[in-house]
């Protein structure tokens, strides 16, 4: 029996770890043959070259797609999807693979669909059908029309879908697949993690995230400045990590540099994940506006204080504290969720078995032409 061809692309440190665990169930599968297509900030200096932790995993690397480097803007955010996609196509048309899995939001995600669609080819999209209410909602929903086939991680995300035209029994609730393994990996304790960085483990531990949002670029700079003060104030030792690549993450590095300089905090550029999520489960509060709060940060009960508006419009687990960037509220947040008590472990994202069901589908879904027509359900 011919083993069907999948092919993962990734972009970033961040899609990489939420799909590690997945990409390994389908490895180990002996239906399925993985081939990864590696882009953007992996292939990055800057962003720690975390292509090695992709060849660290022992995962089949089949193409290497680098992009420009630059000032980030939206100008070349929005060129280098253009040089994604061409480069997407050679590889697509040398790998030949019978189905493509993209994840997310993001230009790389964007492009592989695109050019996926147009060579024929099957795409199944992950954590489709969520909402963020900043740029990414649009990119992600235009990945959805894209695809063929929807893994999505809740039931509210599947009822979306099939309200935007999508056909149900090609939807299927798996849950975030971020959350497979994540106790099990989470494996150093708050003494050990502080002790590396110089942290007392008696005083308060914050993990700051913060990326910037491409419609407040210029603003980024000044948000990230004042999350670092209000944290200060409270006596807190921070723990910071550098922030993607997208128009304004030049204004969070700055700043995130500064004060490391400073001896205000220290700075990661890029963290093993199971180093990322011990520090999720230690630490006293995250807080920023990454994904990793809103979805992992609940399995651990860690309070979050979500800031701003790139996770504005996604499902809630009980740990969040959201607030905007002006200063008393920052203040407020930051208080309450220090005083929280740890939360109970549940999350409404799943319940760490997604890369199971992940990689069962993908044998079970049809490749054929019949699956390639795609229309709107009314």
């Amino acid at each position: 029996m011919n083993r069907r061809k999948v092919c993962y692309i990734t972009g970033t440190r961040a899609d990489f770890g939420l799909i590690q665990s997945t990409l390994q169930h389908i490895r180990k599968s002996r239906t399925l043959d993985l081939s990864l297509v590696v882009t953007g900030m992996h292939l990055m200096r800057g962003h720690g070259l975390t292509v090695a932790e992709i060849e660290r995993a022992g995962l089949p690397i089949a193409a290497r797609i680098e992009v420009e480097e630059g000032t980030p803007t939206g100008a070349l955010m929005a060129k280098n999807i253009g040089r994604m996609l061409v480069g997407f196509v050679e590889a697509l048309e040398a790998i030949r693979p019978d189905l493509v899995l993209v994840l997310g939001d993001r230009g790389e995600m964007l492009a592989g669909a695109l050019a996926a669609i147009h060579l024929n080819i099957l795409v199944v999209h992950i954590h489709s059908g969520e909402r963020s209410g900043t740029v990414d909602e649009p990119v992600r929903h235009a990945v959805s029309k894209l695809a063929h086939f929807h893994f999505v991680a809740t039931d509210e995300s599947k009822e979306r879908l099939v309200r935007m035209g999508e056909a149900a029994d090609r939807v299927f609730v798996v849950g975030a697949p971020g959350l497979d393994g994540l106790k099990e990996t989470a494996l150093t304790g708050r003494e050990g993690l502080c002790a590396a960085v110089g942290f007392d483990p008696k005083r308060p531990v914050a993990l700051i995230v913060y990326h910037p949002v491409l419609q407040e670029a210029d603003r980024s700079a000044r948000d990230t400045a004042t999350i670092v003060e209000a944290l200060r104030a409270r006596d807190a030792q921070i723990i910071a990590w550098r922030p993607n690549s997208d128009a304004g993450s030049t204004g969070v590095r700055d700043v995130l540099e500064a004060c490391a300089a400073a001896g205000h905090l220290h700075l990661a550029t890029h963290l093993p994940r199971s180093e990322f999520l011990s520090w999720l489960a230690a630490c006293d509060v995250i807080v920023g506006n990454s994904s990793s709060g809103i979805i992992e940060a609940a399995s651990f009960g860690t309070p979050v204080v979500n800031v701003g508006s790139r996770q504005n419009l996604r499902q809630r687990n009980a740990n969040i504290f959201d607030c905007s960037v002006q200063r008393a509220d920052l203040d407020s947040a930051i208080t309450h969720a220090l005083a929280s008590p740890r939360f109970d472990g549940y999350n409404v994202y799943g319940d760490g078995k997604a890369g199971e069901r992940i990689a069962a589908l993908l044998t079970r879904i049809d490749p054929t032409v019949g699956s390639m027509a795609k229309t709107n359900v009314y």
